[in-house]
């Protein structure tokens, strides 16, 4: 039976990928969190209430903050992993532009002590570093980055996350750790954070609020996104874990396969709430607002290419309009988890 350290497994995207371990493998998973603002074991306990007890008693909880070593007692509590599925992480670009430290701390302070970690298993398979679209910074209309595309870091939160790739760049190429990197873009879900778009706008819209799109400066052109579900995300990761063939990389000689992870199908932040509004039969209430003024370290558009995983042969199960109106209803009839 093979075993996975999650790290960050209470976070958003981390729950929903123990779901999909549990649920279509017997793999063994320990989950390292350290319960902050974003880490909420009540996400863990919902979705591993759809599980049988039998099923449940495979998933470990062990606390540990990344930004101090693993000590021998975290070492002993996790044993020996298969896989290595990196998630812990500051991903709040507000308060990466408060406290830029704190976010050096967790992304590469964080992600240097894991790749330490990773060097004492000598069953490692696999090391996955999920990355972001925004270490590669505002894309022109057009243009979708490709995965060794340069960094164009514009906010603390994306240039930490760049230094988490080089380390784990450097930790394959020095020390021959088999790493993935996986940049995703705008994931959604069942029980995120109630901060970010989505839920806000089901909330706003459900109470007739309005809801601010964020646009150019003219206040015309609102912003541009990849959304894609966690489940998805989940589902490619999983793809690349048991892929056979072989990846030749295409950036220097670096060793280390990148892979953009996303979405359908490209959507401009008000037709996205227009559908969450539609999906509640509600009309929309929006305001336009130039985001250089109003969030300095946000972009307009971001954008990348999912040509790679095609290639290989995963898409998204889902069309994104789909997903969009599945959470939305999931979350009507589950409100708790927008409440703020």
């Amino acid at each position: 039976m093979k075993r996975v350290l999650i790290t960050g497994g209470a976070g958003f995207i981390a729950h929903h990928l123990i779901g999909q371990i549990l649920k279509i493998t017997d793999w063994e998973i320990i989950s390292l969190d350290r319960l902050d603002y974003s880490g909420n074991l009540n996400r863990l306990h919902d979705i591993m209430l759809t599980f049988d007890p039998s099923v449940r008693k495979r998933v470990k909880i062990v606390h540990h903050d990344l930004k101090a070593d693993l000590n021998p007692l975290v070492r002993s509590e996790i044993g020996h992993v298969d896989y290595i599925l990196h998630l812990a992480a500051g991903s709040h670009v507000d308060r990466s532009i408060d406290y830029p430290m704190e976010f050096v701390m967790d992304n590469v302070v964080g992600t240097c002590n894991i790749l330490q970690f990773a060097r004492l298993q000598p069953t490692l398979e696999r090391f996955v570093y999920f990355s972001t679209d925004e270490v590669f910074g505002p894309a022109p209309n057009d243009i979708k980055y490709e995965e060794n595309d340069r960094y164009n870091s514009t906010n603390p939160y994306s240039a930490t996350k760049a230094g988490g790739e080089e380390l784990a760049v450097a930790f394959q190429n020095t020390y021959n750790i088999p790493i993935y990197i996986t940049h995703t873009m705008n994931v959604f879900g069942e029980r995120q954070h109630p901060e970010k778009f989505i839920p806000m706008c089901i909330k706003k819209a459900r109470d007739s609020e309005y809801i601010t799109i964020h646009s150019d400066s003219t206040k015309t052109i609102p912003g541009s996104r990849h959304y894609i579900h966690a489940e998805d995300v989940a589902s490619a990761v999983l793809f690349l874990l048991n892929y056979k063939g072989e990846f030749k990389t295409t950036w220097g000689n670096a060793k280390c396969p990148k892979f953009n992870i996303v979405g359908s199908e490209e959507l401009n932040n008000l037709e996205l709430a227009k559908i969450i509004a539609d999906a509640q039969g509600k009309e929309l209430l929006y305001e336009m607002v130039d985001f250089h003024s109003s969030r300095p370290g946000h972009d307009l558009r971001y954008a990348l290419s999912g040509d790679k995983m095609k290639k290989l042969g995963w898409v998204p199960s889902k069309s994104v309009r789909e997903r969009i109106n599945q959470v939305t209803r999931w979350t009507l009839d589950n409100e708790r988890w927008i409440k703020l």
